[in-house]
């Protein structure tokens, strides 16, 4: 019986949580969103799903005419968190892509190396993406991304954002 009641407190502490991330983009006040915020809730509540894993989620709860509502979000997302499905990439996994991308192994990459991988391979970032990481990640200097130091602003840490004991 009280493991119950604490499953029962868990889960609307999470759909509290859940809520809230789902406010901050329901600009209209009616609980919908744009289905293309959906991924930036995911990942505002912890989960690192890749784009095609949000295109998964996204087509159990999307309606026709694009939008998402809180209801449909909210017993998918619980499931998710509950789930605890989507976990950060570790650091030690971080750092080999990082030195797959790195053919010279001399601890960075160049700018020029750096947009090729990322915009031609894999899940390509777009343009904004790219802008947006290279802001951050580059050296001003040498415009290289010296990827030792740069990792460790990617990796999370989970206990502040997944602070419920599943």
């Amino acid at each position: 019986m009280l493991t119950f009641y604490l499953r029962d407190g868990l889960i609307a502490e999470i759909e509290k949580k859940i809520t809230e991330a789902f406010e901050v983009f329901d600009r209209e006040s009616n609980k919908t969103v744009d289905g293309r915020e959906i991924g930036c809730i995911i990942r505002s509540l912890g989960c690192f799903p890749n784009e095609a894993e949000v295109q998964e989620l996204l087509a159990k709860i999307e309606e026709p005419d694009g939008f998402v509502h809180l209801e449909n979000f909210l017993r998918v997302m619980t499931e998710v968190l509950l789930d605890r499905r989507f976990q950060p990439i570790p650091e030690d996994v971080i750092l080999h892509a990082f030195e797959a991308l790195d053919e010279n192994k001399c601890g960075y990459i160049t700018k020029e190396d750096l947009v090729k991988h990322l915009t031609e391979e894999g899940e390509r970032f777009t343009q904004e993406e790219m802008e947006d990481m290279l802001v951050v990640a580059l050296d001003p200097e040498t415009n290289t991304l010296h990827y030792r130091d740069y990792r460790t602003k990617l990796v999370v840490d989970e206990t502040k954002i997944f602070p419920f004991n599943v």
